[in-house]
């Protein structure tokens, strides 16, 4: 149900060198499509991280997202202020940021195939009804398989290909991170590594690009001189980020914590006045030789969507294994009914 008032946007005014300055709060709205465990774990951290003044949560189940959004709503007196509510379509008007979370959980025994079509049908019947009333909005699509349905919204919805992003590999570039600076004892600040390719089977690490503090991986184990630390194997840590979600699944029947602040981070960006370097999927156009399909790159993003990618220097064989990905995600597509 929506509020009753209109939120106005807040203006500030501080003294500095004896001069008011005047800062202006930009308001800023997001609508969240999905009121299940993920949509509900995104929107919570969104307010715990004040990105949004106000967040719209739009579920079929329109008990479901009057409960999550009421249940995050009587935390706000503790959170900078945000208007979260539930409501219809029409609801989701002007939003800046739309997150589409909406989509069925692969069953015991169901094909990636068979997933696919279902969460591409899915995906259909909202196209139609969010783009009308939030036609330029930044479209963030979390739901899986996420680079299919981010390719399936770049190709039917008329929005531009720049304001559709994928969180592709960025909850799978957490995990990474996570791994690594478990084994080597570090903060996670001072690592830089990535997964690229599909958010599934066929993702990688390009480790000629990790680095701590600039520091190649594997020289920063060297310069250690054996402080006690095996030296860590590549495919054993790539092996564990591609099974931690199915690890998680099997443990509590969903993953929803770490794809909320993922989902959160890129929002974060998308709101900053400045542009990031991100990893996300996105379609790509010639890089690294491939084009049309979405899939996860280095991808410079602000307040204007995707304003770049970044071609970053990979092996010869890591460009093999970006496409394989690529060739895999294709292999999908042409057998989906958009």
């Amino acid at each position: 149900m929506p509020s009753a008032f209109t939120w106005v946007t807040p203006i500030v005014k501080f003294k500095l060198c004896g001069c008011f300055i005047q800062e202006i709060f930009m308001a800023n709205k997001i609508t969240i499509i999905g009121a299940g465990q993920v949509g509900s774990s995104i929107a919570y951290a969104l307010c715990l991280k004040s990105i949004a003044t106000e967040i719209v949560m739009i579920d079929i189940d329109k008990d479901r997202a009057m409960g999550e959004a009421l249940d995050i709503r009587q935390g706000t007196p503790y959170m900078s202020p945000v208007n979260i509510h539930d409501g219809d379509y029409e609801d989701a008007k002007d939003s800046d940021i739309v997150i589409l979370t909406s989509g069925v959980a692969r069953k015991p025994g169901q094909s990636r195939l068979e997933l696919a079509q279902t969460n591409v049908n899915i995906t259909k019947s909202i196209i139609p009804q969010i783009t009308k009333v939030a036609p330029n909005a930044i479209y963030v699509i979390v739901a899986n398989p996420v680079d299919i349905l981010t390719y399936q919204f770049v190709k039917t919805s008329g929005i531009p290909a720049d304001h559709i992003i994928g969180t592709g590999t960025l909850l799978d570039t957490a995990r990474l991170r996570t791994k690594i600076a478990d084994v080597y004892g570090i903060g996670q600040p001072n690592l830089h590594a990535y997964v690229f390719g599909e958010h599934g089977d066929s993702s990688f690490v390009p480790w000629s690009l990790v680095n701590v503090a600039s520091v190649p991986v594997d020289a920063y184990y060297d310069s250690l001189n054996g402080k006690g630390i095996a030296k860590p194997d590549h495919a054993e840590i790539e092996d564990f980020v591609r099974k931690s979600g199915g690890i998680i699944i099997s443990a509590k029947k969903c993953t929803n914590y770490g794809i909320g602040a993922t989902t959160t981070r890129l929002c974060e960006i998308i709101k900053n006045s400045t542009d990031s370097v991100t990893i996300a999927s996105s379609m790509l156009t010639g890089e690294y030789g491939i084009s049309d399909v979405c899939l996860s790159i280095l991808t410079v993003v602000g307040g204007n969507g995707i304003t770049g990618r970044l071609v970053a220097p990979l092996t010869d064989s890591e460009i093999a294994q970006l496409k394989h990905s690529a060739d895999c995600l294709k292999d999908v597509i042409k057998h989906i009914e958009f």
